[in-house]
């Protein structure tokens, strides 16, 4: 059963950061979009507030730190010193407080801190508290891609973060959905405070999408497409609130929006999940 009715957030990663975009958005009736510190080359908080700063206060914005410049590629890091100067520098360059800043991909540096993999962890997360505390953003979440080093680090004395943003979707192993549950238990976390993010795993053109036909998942399929059929079936996938989707044209955005209303068949997503089970035991399907 869902909390409430299904959000769409507008992703920036890979966006061209256009104006139109944004307006497009806001006429759609999506007043939330989703950046980092590292996309556009490091200067999608300062393209924000260069060509939309009129709009940015129209709009529920959040963003990521955990990526840092270097001169030859992007670094992750988990320092509490570095992050904490990200969050204070998202603001200037936004010229605003980010209403949401969540921890990004933080499994990347995880793989070099062990044995104190739990402490760099605790710290990462009881930095983004403390900023959240003072004021420097409304929220902290935990952003990840590979979410399967969490969950056995988590204990009751680490800070709990606000949202958590994972991969959502039919092209998401069941590996990674059991991982997802089990953390967002761990953190006693609802559907409500779940984000999805990739819905269609990179790109709606891939050659999958031609293959299957997601409208299955839904109980009304009559007149929506197969990709907006895809991407409403990412809510259940695992189970999320709202998805951070990517586009450069209004119009894509507003298929999108428009399959919200779709109801979908959750006796499907079981048997999905169960299949997909199956097949990760070996059991033939």
């Amino acid at each position: 059963m869902r909390d409430s009715d299904p959000r769409v957030v507008l992703g920036l990663h890979r966006s061209r950061h256009e104006r139109r975009l944004l307006t497009g958005a806001l006429d759609l009736g999506v007043t939330a979009i989703d950046t980092s510190a590292n996309y556009l080359g490091f200067r999608s908080h300062e393209v924000l507030a260069r060509i939309a700063s009129d709009l940015l206060p129209k709009f529920t914005l959040s963003t990521k730190v955990g990526y840092f410049p270097r001169a030859d590629r992007a670094e992750h890091s988990l320092d509490p010193t570095r992050l904490h100067g990200a969050v204070e520098q998202a603001a200037r360059d936004l010229g605003r407080e980010p209403d949401v800043v969540f921890l990004h991909n933080p499994e990347h540096s995880l793989q070099e801190t062990a044995p104190h993999n739990r402490d760099a962890l605790f710290q990462a997360c009881a930095t983004l508290d403390d900023a959240t505390a003072k004021g420097l953003c409304g929220a902290w979440g935990i952003a990840s891609w590979d979410p399967s080093p969490l969950p056995e680090l988590i204990d009751v004395t680490m800070p709990r973060p606000s949202v958590l943003m994972v991969r959502a979707g039919l092209l998401v192993g069941i590996r990674t959905l059991d991982t997802v549950n089990t953390l967002a238990a761990a953190w006693g976390m609802s559907n409500s405070t779940m984000w999805g993010m990739s819905p269609f795993g990179g790109s709606t053109g891939a050659p999958v999408w031609d293959r299957i036909d997601p409208r299955v998942f839904l109980r009304d399929r009559a007149g929506l497409s197969r990709v907006q059929a895809a991407f409403r079936a990412a809510y259940h996938l695992p189970q999320v609130n709202t998805v951070a989707v990517g586009t450069d044209e209004p119009a894509h955005l507003g298929e999108l929006v428009g399959a919200l209303a779709a109801e979908v068949d959750e006796q499907a997503i079981h048997q999905y999940r169960s299949l997909l089970r199956d097949r990760s035991r070996g059991q033939p399907v």
